[in-house]
């Protein structure tokens, strides 16, 4: 074909906006201001901790929120993890422990609150746990003049890795303190728990340790919620919450012992059954807690394992989340 007499028209390139960097307002302390106009609070915690036989290494105010902190040496028998935290790994513990062997050195200090002449540390109770099994006398520690603190660092170690059940623990042992401690409603406390599921899961591990968390978990989330209520009451209920999906799970249960039997093998029987009875998958807007777990118990006590084939549970795969505890 003949070229066109005219020229294509070349479409010009589109130029990239210009990447605005988002101004940082500058705030904090500056390095020279940090031993300057020290706290009262933070002062009468250093003589506090002398007098309980440790010794404070600087007094001094933190460089973001220029609030009191306190780096001390602490005797070891004086700290204790928060009653409120999940359990130590032994595995973890043994690994951390090798690499301070191997480097001789204790390098990052502990976080830790002053209670009643005894220390808890909210962030750092397995490098405690390896400090002790390596037979260590004392710690470095950070020591915070207010004890509340505790529960907002705990808050943010549920952030981190840790599986479902030590998670929902953490967050149910947390609930306790909180009721012990302060006033107020749960959903006064919502952003300590992070998520209302945590909280009734954690109490059905309290009762089932074997618990397959993870198989209710979806369920849980989809019609639990942070109750306005006093968190005593709060607690009843998440008692009572606990013991409806034990119900749940007991019923579960016997559906897989039924499969079993008929020779069906597989590591998420249990989730396979729950799957089936989900009715929540397809309903808009989800019911009240009660109403969603009986209604889910009951459609595992009539569930029928006659027509159930191996290509069935094989087909649905593993779950999305799934955590055997």
């Amino acid at each position: 074909m003949p070229k066109s007499s005219k020229t294509a028209r070349q479409v010009p390139k589109k130029r990239k906006a210009p990447v605005r960097r988002r101004k940082t307002t500058v705030r904090g302390l500056t390095a020279s201001q940090l031993l300057e106009d020290i706290p009262a609070d933070a002062k009468a915690l250093g003589e506090a901790i002398t007098a309980d036989g440790g010794r404070p290494l600087a007094v001094f105010r933190d460089p973001l929120g220029g609030h009191g902190v306190v780096l001390a040496a602490l005797p070891i028998d004086k700290v204790q993890p928060t009653p409120y935290q999940r359990d130590l790994s032994e595995p973890h513990l043994r690994r951390l422990a090798s690499a301070m062997t191997r480097v001789d050195r204790f390098l990052d200090p502990l976080i830790t609150v002053r209670q009643d002449g005894q220390y808890w540390t909210p962030n750092g109770n397995h490098r405690l746990g390896a400090m002790r099994f390596l037979g260590a006398q004392s710690v470095v520690s950070l020591v915070l003049p207010e004890p509340e603190l505790a529960f907002q660092i705990l808050a943010l170690n549920t952030e981190k890795a840790h599986n479902l059940k030590e998670r929902s623990l953490e967050v149910i042992r947390m609930l306790r303190g909180l009721v012990a401690t302060r006033g107020g409603t749960e959903l006064d406390v919502a952003p300590l728990l992070e998520e209302p599921a945590f909280a009734t899961l954690g109490a059905a591990y309290e009762k089932r340790r074997g618990l397959s968390g993870g198989a209710y978990q979806s369920i849980v989330k989809r019609v639990d919620g942070f109750l306005d209520e006093p968190l005593a009451e709060a607690l009843a209920v998440r008692e009572e919450r606990a013991d409806a999906v034990l119900k749940l799970d007991d019923a579960v249960s016997a559906v897989v012992e039924r499969l079993k039997a008929r020779g069906l093998t597989s590591p998420y029987l249990k989730a396979f059954v729950v799957a089936r009875i989900n009715y929540l998958r397809f309903v808009k807007t989800p019911p009240e807690f009660d109403v969603a777990l009986e209604k889910l118990t009951k459609a595992a006590e009539r569930f029928s394992v006659d027509k159930v084939r191996q290509e069935d549970v094989k087909a649905s795969g593993p779950p999305d989340a799934v955590d055997e505890g």
